[in-house]
Formats: structure tokens, sequence, C-alpha cells
């Protein structure tokens, strides 16, 4: 029988040094701390302080979610990572009639400021630390949670916390984007720099390979992918004139985990070498902090299943495994209910506790990148990076990520790739227990259905349109010609997107007048 990863890679019966000098030797290993980070980016690791704890939630109304974060916090949970419902990450307002039936539906509405000073009342800031699941409305988002904490009395230099807004991996896995690609690109841009000169301690950008893994990349494509879409951002921003050491260091990945134990290690071991020398090989950074690869990593929902959703428990705690023993920064599950439903508050503790377990009493945070060492991890270590090399390359002679994106390329790729995956379950070649293997008659599973309410999108709209009758009219109008004037003569619109959110402009406003400019994105389709 002929045993091989889901990245190509053939698994021998048994590894010794000869294997991991075969495939490159060890001189990429060194020590954590140290360039080329392969152990990791921090020399004590865990050991001097655990992965931040950050599920990801949010739902209904504000003030739903403002409760679900207190709940979360007070069970020991150290970030927070936010939700949106499918309008806001449009752009659109709560009474759009393209919102219609999905306001609060996958997560929390926001129309304007005050939704964010609700669902963040009680929560300081320099405690909790705020991760924003937003891409094409990201410059609003960002805009909003700049504003209210300032209007708290922060100091935005020091504030920290991250966005997601990586607008290129959602025109290949998710599809919440909004404007064509180039000015897609420049809005991000715009974002880095503002926050580069401004809030220097907060990450911008999380490069997401985890969604188009989830859409159907193999895992050396899914961090290829990625760092060719930092790559383009990097790229961009320093060709408007900066430099690389004023802004990489804030750079973050999102990454996805399921699958082989094993390979998952291994490729973020990989990813986290090549990045550092992609940084100082191709952008001579000066500052070590610019190499590091920072990532979230935890749970993939691509990899939970309908059937038997209690078994989603175990699979969740060998993610969460997987992901320390990889050198994640931030850890975030997905909940046993999560392939049915919005997480319900026990299933977000069951993910929660789970990551304190292995804290607490699993020996995780004992020492440093414990595989390091192991013939087989080493060996698949060196072999993970040249499979992502080989992926980056082959997009490269293809005209580059942006292009292959622009043209769906890319996204013709991972869908044939998805497509191929789906038949191999249904073949039995991929084994997945409880769906093609240690099947059982279907039972009426024991999850807690999170409703949809009418009565949130009624509240919701009833609170739109009472800021919008309480505004100052006036100063609204004036930060929307602003925007409008600013985006029109190509200059960096963040600082115009602030006024206008101070003066409670709302998303879909602020959206309309990006489109007026940018036009709105048509999604080329390949077969």
């Amino acid at each position: 029988m002929k045993f091989e990863n889901e990245s190509g890679i053939e698994i021998k019966s048994v590894y010794t040094p000869e294997d991991v000098t075969a495939t490159g030797g060890d001189d990429g290993i060194g020590r954590p701390g140290q360039f080329p980070f392969t152990r990791g980016i921090h020399e004590q690791m865990y050991r001097k302080r655990p992965w931040t704890m950050r599920q990801y939630a949010g739902f209904g109304t504000p003030e739903e979610t403002n409760e679900r974060f207190h709940y979360l916090i007070d069970n020991g949970q150290t970030g927070l990572n936010v939700a949106f419902d499918l309008p806001t990450q449009m752009g659109l307002s709560s009474d759009d009639p393209m919102a219609e039936g999905e306001v609060g539906r996958v997560g929390m509405a926001v129309d304007t400021l005050e939704d964010f000073e609700i669902a963040f009342a009680g929560i300081d800031l320099d405690e909790i630390t705020v991760s924003l699941t937003i891409n094409g409305a990201a410059v609003t988002l960002i805009a909003m949670y700049f504003a209210m904490a300032e209007k708290r009395g922060y100091d935005l230099s020091k504030l920290r916390g991250t966005a997601q807004n990586d607008i290129l991996k959602e025109f290949v896995g998710r599809g919440t984007w909004v404007f064509p690609v180039e000015p897609s690109i420049k809005l991000v841009g715009d974002t880095i720099i503002y926050c580069a000169e401004n809030v220097p301690k907060y990450s911008p950008v999380s490069v997401c390979g985890y969604h188009i893994r989830e859409s159907g990349a193999s895992p050396a494509q899914e961090m290829a992918y990625a760092f060719l879409i930092a790559k383009a951002y990097i790229d961009h921003v320093l060709a408007r004139g900066m430099s690389v050491d004023d802004f990489a260091s804030r750079l973050s990945f999102n990454f996805d985990i399921y699958g082989n134990l094993f390979e998952q290690v291994a490729k973020f071991r990989a990813g986290r070498r090549l990045w550092a020398k992609i940084i100082n090989d191709d952008y001579h950074a000066e500052n070590p902090r610019s190499a590091w690869m920072r990532m979230i990593a935890g749970g993939g929902g691509g990899g939970l299943t309908i059937e038997q959703p209690e078994n989603n428990i175990v699979r969740g705690a060998y993610y969460a495994l997987i992901s320390a023993l990889s050198g994640t920064q931030t850890m975030a599950l997905c909940s046993y209910d999560e392939a049915y439903t919005i997480p319900s508050e026990k299933a977000a503790r069951v993910s929660l506790r789970t990551m304190q377990i292995l804290i607490e009493e699993m020996g995780l945070c004992d020492t440093v990148d414990p595989l390091g060492g192991s013939y087989y991890v080493e060996s698949l270590t060196n072999q993970m990076e040249e499979k992502i090399r080989a992926v980056m390359k082959d997009v490269d002679r293809g005209g580059g990520i942006v292009k292959s994106i622009s043209e769906g390329y890319i996204q013709a790729a991972v869908s044939r790739q998805a497509y191929e995956n789906v038949r191999k379950i249904e073949r039995g070649e991929i084994r997945k227990v409880g769906v093609n293997c240690f099947q059982v008659e279907e039972e009426t599973p024991d999850v807690e259905f999170h409703p949809f309410r009418d009565e949130d999108r009624d509240k919701q709209v009833r609170r739109l349109e009472r800021v919008r009758s309480e505004r100052d009219g006036t100063r609204a109008e004036r930060a929307l010609g602003k925007l409008l004037d600013t985006a029109k003569a190509g200059d960096n619109v963040m600082p115009a997107v602030i006024e206008a959110v101070k003066s409670y402009a709302t998303v879909g406003e602020i959206t309309s007048c990006l489109v007026e400019v940018y036009g709105r994105y048509k999604e080329p389709i390949r077969f």
C-alpha cells in the first residue's frame, strides 16, 4: 500500500537521520526565537506566555454579542474574534433590501459607531485584544474600532488588535468582496499605511490561508497562496514609499488545521522558515521581527461533520493539540455544533476548556517545539517547504497572484481540488469517521439550534433609523462628501472614513461613496 499525505508527499514506514539529510538537512532547524524561526518566533514560547485563546463569536444584535463576549471572558478567554453578519461584511446597512433575511443571522449586525459602542461596553481593550473578521468592508469596521477606542479614552498609539482585511483571499475562498481587485488592494494598503503611522501596535491585515484551505486547497497550497497574497500587499505598500520594516512586523496570518497531524505541524514549521527567508532574501528587512510569521491557527470547520457531531469534540481537541505543537500565537477552535449552527454557549465553553486543558494539564507549555528533532517531522518539514515553494513558483510563472486571482485561475484550481476531495470521500479513499466509515443509523442530533429572529432585525433597523434621525446630518453629509473627494483623488481614505464614522455615517453610506469611485467586482467564472 502506498501512503501519501494530502500535499502529495509519500510517507515512508520509518525515518532515520539519512532521511533528514536527503530532504535538505538540519541546518534550517535552528533555535527558537532565532532566524529562520522554524522552532518558533519566541525563545521561550509558551513557557513565558501561553497562546491567546480567541473564540469566534458574534450574532444577532450588538447587545446579544456583548453578552456572549462577557460570557467567554468570564470563562477565561483571553481575546475576542468578532463575527459579523453578511450585510455588514458586504458593506450594506441593515435596512437595505439586499440585507433581507440576513441581518444578524451569521454574525453581529453593525450599522453605525453606536453598535460598536454597545458591543464592546465593559470590555477592557488593553487587557482583551480584539480581532475583526471583516474583509470587503474592513476600512469602515477598522475605523469604527479606532473611533470607539478613542472615544473611550484609549491611546491609539498603544492599541493592539487585528483585522482580517485580506481581500485577495475573499476572491478565492469566501466571496464577501465589494470592490474590484486593484482598488481592493489599494484599500488594504491604506489601512497598512495608516496603522504604521498612527496605530503602530495594531495588525491591520491577517492574511488568511484558512479560507483558501476550507475551499479545497491542499495544505501546501494554503501556505503558498497566503504567502503570495502577503507579498502582493507588501509590494503594493513598498510602491507607495514605505520601508518593509515600517510595517511587515504587524502583518499576521490565519491558518487552518484539519487532516493529518504531522502534515499540519510540518506545514507550519516549514511555513515559518520559508516566510522568514522571503522577508530577508526578497525584501532585505533589517528588523528580525519583520520576518516573524505570527499566526492564529485553530480548528478548521472543513474538518467537522454533520454526522455524529459529538465526534467533533474529539476532532477539536486534536486540532488544538496540532496548533500548540505548531507554535501558534493565537488559537481558536470551531465548536462541535458548528456544522449545524452558531455555537451554543455550552459548545463554545467546551472549545475554550479544550484549550485550557492543554495549558493546565497536558504539558504543552513545558518546552518549546517538542516535536523538533524527530526524523519524521524534520524530513516532512523540509519536504513541505519544497512543496510550498513549488506552488509559489507555478503561480509566478502564470503571471503572479494578483493576475491569477483577477482572471479566476486560482479559484478554478481550488474548486477542482475541492471537487476531487469530495469524490475521494465518496469513494472511501479519504476516510472520514461517521461519514464513510463507522457509520450509525441517523439519530436526531443533540444540538441546540440558534434561531433567526425577525425581532432582532426589527430592533437593529429601529436603532439605525433613530441614529440617522438624531445625528448631526450636516456633519455626516460633509464627512461623506470629503470621503468621496478623497477616494477620487486617490489619497489614503482611512482618515476620511474615520471622520465619517465619527459622524455616525452608516456602513452602507460609506460603502456607497467608495463604490461610486471604485465600482463593484464581477466574478469571472471558469470551468
